[in-house]
């Protein structure tokens, strides 16, 4: 039994040994088409090759944004992975995937097939309208919608029927013109066509495309711009954080764009008025070389619809005058209209200060401004930057100390002088050129003070033109002594009248003057005559 079982092992040994090797070489032979296949795939500008070694240096070299990519794959080194469509407006939306992802076929594309070794059915095709491109003894092959990878392998199993082991290298010779489609917090939104060409090789990028739309309002939320593109047949969400291209120059945020990509830039739950002049200065940011429309209403002395011209610093333009860049300029903003506005009253309260701004879908965000912290502090971040449609609301304070009154009559936003006209029974009737908020005691006196022998100093009239178009009459008790009152010395509103009256002793004199008039001109004729 022994014997038997030796013989055995030394008869199984050979034979499992070659049985081994052999199958080693079969494997090895089998797996070698494969390997040359995926090894052969390139990007193509033009001309033929013998091998797929020299076809892969004759391609976009330069052109590293049309290279066949890897799908989107997580990123371990900064936890940003790809999200689902119907994942984008939940909590773990914050960290979308930025990885860009495959380009892929569509009609107005030029390809270029090279099969290795049969350059008969070698040569450029176009896609056509349907998705699919025309080759010789295979017909139409569906290519819409796949990698340039994914196109070599179903090319490769369409010839397998005619060739043996056939290596195809598909190149991309022209790409067909992108169409993106951008909404949301942009100036101009819609769909904006870009081609690729030689000249310009580059796939455009999300702020080339925002810039093309005008740039972002002023109430863009610029950390979640986001990109929806579909990958095989699902609708896939991509973030980009421009605030963190911004300020830490993180270039990744700036996805680069495929055919039928949408941007979407949403609104800003909260504004915070410090960022608006860094996004004023950013390539596509505010565009603020255009006049603007913008109402303001309360306390102005010019209420309603107002233009306001932005301060163009330079202008750029090439050599030829042909290519005119956005102008260099400053933002208008909010001081600028009130000045536009002729000031603010005297009464404004500009703590509370209101810029409503309508949002992409009809929505109203109120940001609230404090124009007082401008005036004592210095803080510009108050005098916010305006956009087109902006609504301006300066309420009506309760009451101003003298002090405050004073503050606002100097401020750079409000107007250098006002006039009123000082008529009747003062020294100097006429127009008066004061300062705003000069209350009415100074007024007289800058018509040179009451007449003291004829003025009614206790009293007058005040004249005043409501915004609403009316006059407003009323009789003001005067005291000379008093500070800033409503009642007794309020201030004086642009275009306001003062009529200083007669004293009761002046308007008897007048009287009797005028009735004695006509028996003074007869006794002065008698005396001529006589």
């Amino acid at each position: 039994m022994k014997t038997k079982s030796v013989l055995y092992q030394l008869f199984l040994e050979p034979v499992n040994k070659y049985s081994a090797i052999a199958l080693s070489l079969f494997l090895a032979i089998a797996a070698t088409p494969a390997l040359a296949q995926d090894n052969t795939l390139e990007l193509q500008d033009s001309g033929s090759s013998d091998s797929p070694t020299e076809s892969s240096e004759t391609n976009y070299r330069d052109l590293p944004e049309l290279k066949d990519r890897e799908a989107p794959q997580s990123d371990p080194a900064q936890n940003i992975t790809p999200l689902p469509a119907e994942s984008a407006d939940s909590a773990e939306s914050i960290n979308f995937a930025t990885q860009e992802s495959d380009y892929t076929l569509g009609a107005g594309d030029q390809i270029k097939l090279d099969i290795f070794q049969v350059e008969e059915y070698s040569g450029e095709y176009p896609v056509l309208v349907d998705g699919t491109i025309s080759l010789p003894l295979v017909g139409r092959v569906d290519v819409r919608g796949l990698s340039l990878k994914e196109t070599s392998d179903v090319v490769s199993q369409e010839y397998s029927t005619y060739l043996k082991r056939p290596i195809i290298t598909v190149g991309l010779v022209a790409p067909r013109p992108l169409k993106i489609g951008v909404s949301g917090e942009v100036d101009n939104p819609g769909t904006y066509e870009v081609p690729i060409t030689a000249e310009n090789p580059q796939f455009p990028s999300v702020t080339g495309i925002i810039r093309q739309a005008g740039g972002i309002t002023t109430i863009a939320d610029v950390r979640n711009v986001r990109v929806k593109r579909e990958v095989k047949g699902k609708e896939v969400v991509y973030n980009a954080n421009l605030w963190q291209l911004l300020t830490e120059g993180k270039v990744r945020q700036d996805i680069s764009l495929r055919d039928g990509d949408n941007i979407f830039v949403p609104t800003t739950d909260e504004i915070n008025t410090s960022e608006l002049n860094r996004l004023a200065e950013a390539s596509f940011g505010l565009q603020t070389d255009k006049p603007i429309q913008v109402a303001i209403v309360g306390e102005v002395f010019r209420p309603g619809s107002h233009f306001i011209q932005p301060e163009l610093l330079s202008r750029n333009n090439d050599n030829n005058g042909t290519n005119a860049q956005r102008q260099e300029s400053i933002p208008p903003r909010l001081t600028q209209a009130i000045n536009v506005a002729n000031g603010i009253k005297p009464l404004a309260d500009v703590r509370n200060v209101e810029v409503r701004r309508t949002t992409w879908d009809d929505e109203e965000k109120v940001i609230a401004v404090n124009l007082w912290e401008l005036i004592q502090t210095g803080d510009t971040k108050q005098d916010v930057i305006l956009q087109e449609g902006d609504k301006i609301v300066v309420p009506k304070a309760d009451a101003l100390s003298k002090e405050e009154v004073d503050a606002l009559a100097t401020a750079s936003f409000n107007r250098e002088t006002i006039t009123v006209n000082v008529v009747g029974e003062v020294n100097s009737p006429g127009a008066q050129e004061v300062q705003p908020g000069t209350p009415l005691n100074q007024a007289i006196l800058a018509a040179g003070g009451f007449d003291n022998q004829r003025a009614n100093s206790n009293k007058v009239e005040l004249v005043s033109l409501k915004p609403d178009g009316t006059v407003d009459k009323r009789q003001i008790e005067v005291d000379l002594a008093s500070g800033i009152d409503d009642v007794t010395n309020p201030t004086l509103n642009h275009n306001d009248v003062v009529v200083v009256g007669r004293s009761g002793t002046t308007a008897a004199t007048d009287t009797a003057g005028q009735v004695f008039s006509p028996l003074g001109g007869v006794l002065g004729l008698l005396r001529f005559i006589f």
